[in-house]
Order: C-alpha cells, then structure tokens, then sequence
C-alpha cells in the first residue's frame, strides 16, 4: 500500500503499530452491526444521523457530552415527527421503528411549513426545467435489467402523472440523474450497511439529484418478499426532484419502509409538495399519482442545472475562499475579503454576505486562515498576527504575534486546521506542514515541517483547511477541494472525482457543473520558515487526544462495524500514516 511503502518504522514504533492491530482485531472480531437498544449508544448516533442531534453527537472525536434535556428533547421531537406517543423515553415502540428499514436522507433537512395544515417539507432546491434525463450506470446483482428499467421508469412516473415533468432514459452520456445500485462504501461519503438498515438515498436538486440504492438488498417487483423496489424507488426520487421526508404516516416521502402495497397511489401531502414546486400537469387537475408514464422529452447534450435564484454571485463566479471554519457552535463560516457567508446544509444561508468587520469587531480582511480549538476558541491569522475570540468577541488585547503564542509556526501560512486523528494543529504553508502541540515543550517539533505529500493526493499552496462536523477533512484550492479520507490517509476515490468544484458542492452554485475541476490553480504564498522559542503562548488547553479512527462521511445506519476485516486493516493503515506525519 502506498502509505506504508514510503513509511520506516524504528523498533519501538512498531511494537505501538502491532499492539494496536492486535487490540483493534479482537475489538473488530466480536463488533456486529448494533440495533438500537434502551441500554447503548446506538439511539444518540440514530438521532445524529437523521437530524435530531448535532453531527458531532455522532463524532468520536467530539467526546460529545449531552445534558439529558436535550436527549429528552430529541427522542420527542423524533416521535413526533414518526407519529408516535410523546413520550421522550427511548419506549420499545421507539426502539422498534428505530429499527425499521428506511431512506437514508435525514428527517430534518431544508425548511418546512409555517402552517400545519401542509405537512409536507421542501428541501429548498428544485429543477429549472421540466423534461430531465436519468440513466442506470449500475444495475442490482439479483434482478433482471429488464425489470430494473420498466420499475425505475414506472416510479419515476408516478412523479410525472401529477406534474408536467417527463423523464427519458438514456444509455450514455450526461443526465440529470444517474441511478446507481452498489454496496458499502461506493464513494459519496455515506456508505450502505448491508441487509436493512438503510435503503437507498437520493441527493436533492442543487446536489445533483443522484439516487443510490444497497445492493445488499433482495429487491423484488411485484411481492410481499423482499424489498419493493418501486416503492423505494419512487420515494427516492421525491428526493432527487426537491422534497424532504414528510411527517404524515401514509405519505410515499415518509421515511420508513412499509413493505409492498399492491394498489399504490400517492398520498394527497405528496401531490401537494411535488406541485408546490412543479405546478399541476398541464391541462390542469391534480392527477392520481399512480401513473407509470416515462415521459418523452428532449435529449440534451449538457445537463441543465437546478433554478439558480438566490445564487450568491461573488462565491459563484470564483469559488476561491480565504479560509473556511466551525465556530463552537458547530456554524461554519466562509471567509473571502472583506466579506464572510454562513452555509447551510445545503448552500448559503440568506442575508450573506456581511462585512467581516462588522461581526467580529477588530478582525482585518483578507484573513489567512483560521479554526476553532477545543476550548471553544476561535483563532484567526493573518501575515504575522494572529487574532483570539469567544464567539465573535475578542478575547484582549488582540493581535498578537504569532512568534510568541504559536511557537515554531511561520508567518504567511496558507491554512489552518485540528486535525481528528489525533486532536492536534496542523498549519499549511507552501509544500510544507507544521504540527503544533500546545502540551509539549517545545511545541513543534524538530522533525517539522514535513512535506505536504505526505497526505496522500492532498496539493501544495493549500487556500483553507477544515475537519468538519461530518468526520471528513477537507482541503481546498483555487475554487476547488479535496475530501481526505482520514482511515485511509489519502483522498477519497469517488464518482465525481476529487477535486471537485467547492462552488456545486459547498456554495450552492447550480449553475457549476459538478464534475471535477480542470483549471488551473494559483500559488498564494512562498514557502517560508520560523524561528524557534519555547513559549507556548496562550494556547495551552485540555491535555492530549488518542488518535481515532473515522469510519464514514455519515455513519451507517445503525452499523458499528459491518466489516472487520476492513476495518482492521483501515485501522492499521491509519497508525502507519499517523507515524509517518506524527
């Protein structure tokens, strides 16, 4: 493997390689995929995953500590919402839908109504245009293609009996939306979990729109054994054209799998939401919803993109940032300029951008780069100085020099970021990387800086870094970015590849492509170096952090380790990259 090829191990560090693999088999050998229970943790990584809670809940790294109010609170707002007794106890009744095959999408995702009387919820995104394309670039192992593509098609025209969308199925070239079936990891970030579980899930508009399936399902046409895929499939595509899951029971964009209903036709909350966004077929009426027309538009060469409206024009016309962090809070913030934007799940919030100025008062433009430490700190850095908050209040007497409070960093650098594998700060600058450790004397070690290849597929000249919430690291450059898979130690293989363009992706800028990026990227700043003191600065803090392992992007429903086997040898390959830039 490449990151053990280029790695050399004294004695000693072996031995600690060694002792971990040995303990992470043993932990691996007796860890299945875990139901829910009244008596473990599964429920708060369930809640995490469908939007009940805060992403960090379900990160291992966060060491998340939730006050029994909001736990209470997050197991009613759940039961709520699947039409159960508010109880705020983890019931069996809840155990039991917890554990119930469902959509991988979250629950609480975009804006809903203002009115209870609309139930539905829309995600926020939706296409421009009314003939869109779609195409099947991987088929399931154990149903004929035959079946594949007259139930994808009839489950796309149940959307296209109570609408004026028409879907044509294409062999090749580009679509609007592409149907994958696949299994584990397949390069999206949220891997399936095998049998039950989650079922599939859609990305919504301004994400593209593409809907993947578990392979590991038995799908089935026409039975009460096994999972419907029309079914599945149908809701999924609620998704890929705007719609989030809806509270009402009998509703096809509930969350929750139903089993086979022979004589299927969409609940009215659904024909509501579809036409909120599309409008009624035309010649007027609502339609039934249980129609299996395909549609016959056109066949374009380029795929049209989602209604841009609301675009924010400066990010969408040079997607190029300053840097990019989380508050406390777990807000994340975009700073280019003089301005800054605050994104949502999926694009920029509105009202944004603002005046950097005006938000956290005494903070220049034009910053460097920035992250927020454990202690709940912001830190900001700008040429030689850096900048401390509590929020968006600065904490005295502030610049200061980066000399004195990050010993051993040089000035200029280019990013900044806590890294998950271990808790500690990595600064980016030109082809090199500084790992600072406000425990240790000195701070930096004499083994620093190190080149950036050692993160394997990560460039040089780096604009921002960030560990997000979701467990990922991602690096960004020239308007694009790279996902770093932190259990393999190298960026992520995925359809599209990486580098891909921070304006689809992260800006909400439909009108991108989402393909990868194939431009050319600037170089910001000249590799520089620092000189040496031993003073820690104001950063002292909370002590050391293991290093940890990342299992996915999103967790699996559910799933603690569905393969040991991978996961020892992810681990193991972790430890070695962790040697080689620790």
């Amino acid at each position: 493997m490449p990151v053990l090829k280029s790695c050399t191990f004294s004695p000693s560090k072996m031995f600690i390689l060694l002792r971990f693999a040995v303990v992470i088999v043993v932990l691996a050998s007796s860890t299945d995929s875990l139901p829910v229970s009244s008596g473990n943790n599964q429920a708060m990584i369930y809640l995490s995953q469908f939007g009940y809670l805060s992403p960090s809940v379900s990160n291992p790294q966060s060491q998340h500590i939730l006050s029994e109010d909001v736990l209470t609170k997050a197991i009613q707002e759940f039961q709520a919402f699947a039409g159960l007794n508010v109880t705020g106890d983890l019931n069996q009744e809840t155990i039991e839908l917890m554990n119930t095959p469902r959509c991988g999408v979250k629950d609480k995702i975009g804006f809903g109504t203002s009115s209870r009387s609309k139930r539905y919820a829309l995600q926020g995104s939706r296409w421009r245009v009314k003939d869109l394309t779609y195409k099947i670039s991987k088929y399931p192992r154990n149903l004929d293609k035959a079946d594949t593509d007259k139930v994808v098609k009839e489950a796309f025209g149940v959307w296209a009996s109570v609408t004026p969308l028409t879907f044509t199925q294409k062999k090749s070239g580009p679509v609007h939306i592409e149907i994958r079936f696949e299994r584990g990891e397949h390069g999206d970030g949220d891997p399936f979990d095998g049998p039950g579980g989650t079922l599939a899930h859609a990305f919504f508009p301004v994400y593209g729109g593409d809907a993947h399936f578990d392979d590991a399902e038995k799908w089935t046409v026409n039975s009460y054994r096994g999972t419907n895929l029309f079914q599945v499939a149908a809701h999924e595509f609620g998704h890929s054209l705007g719609l989030s899951h809806s509270d009402v029971k009998a509703a096809l964009m509930a969350p929750f799998y139903r089993g086979y209903e022979p004589s299927f036709e969409l609940h009215d909350d659904d024909i509501q939401a579809i036409q909120e966004l599309y409008g009624e077929k035309d010649g007027g009426g609502r339609g039934s919803g249980s129609g299996s027309g395909g549609g016959s538009g056109p066949n374009p060469s380029t795929v049209a993109p989602p209604d841009d409206e609301g675009e924010d024009s400066e990010l969408c016309n040079d997607a190029t940032i300053d840097t990019i962090f989380n508050s406390a809070e777990g807000v994340t913030y975009v700073f280019k300029g003089q301005h800054y934007w605050k994104l949502t799940d999926t694009s920029i919030e509105k009202g944004y951008p603002r005046l950097i100025s005006k938000s956290w008062i005494g903070l220049p433009g034009n910053i460097d780069a920035a992250f927020t430490y454990k202690n709940g700190k912001t830190y900001f850095f700008k040429g030689s100085k850096y900048w401390r908050y509590t929020g968006k209040l600065m904490d005295g007497d502030y610049p200061k020099e980066i000399s004195d409070g990050f010993t051993g960093i040089p000035n200029n650098i280019d990013a900044a970021m806590v890294w998950g594998g271990n808790g500690k700060i990595y600064f980016f600058k030109g082809s090199k990387f500084w790992r600072f450790d406000p425990t240790q004397k000195p701070p930096v070690k004499n083994t620093y800086p190190k080149l950036i290849s050692n993160w394997e597929g990560v460039p040089n000249d780096l604009d921002a870094a960030l560990q997000y919430t979701n467990g990922y690291t991602y690096f960004f450059k020239g308007g694009s970015y790279w996902r770093f898979n932190d259990r393999a130690f190298m960026v992520d293989s995925a359809d599209p590849p990486f580098p891909r363009p921070a304006g689809y992706w992260w800006f909400g800028c439909r009108a991108e492509t989402k393909g990868s990026y194939t431009g050319t990227v600037s170089v910001r700043h000249e590799a520089r170096h620092r000189d040496n003191s031993d003073d820690v600065g104001d950063i002292i803090l909370d002590g050391d952090d293991p290093p940890t392992v990342r299992d996915s992007e999103q967790l699996p429903h559910l799933s603690a380790g569905a393969n040991a086997t991978t996961s020892t040898i992810s681990f193991v390959l972790l430890l070695a990259a962790l040697l080689r830039i620790c």
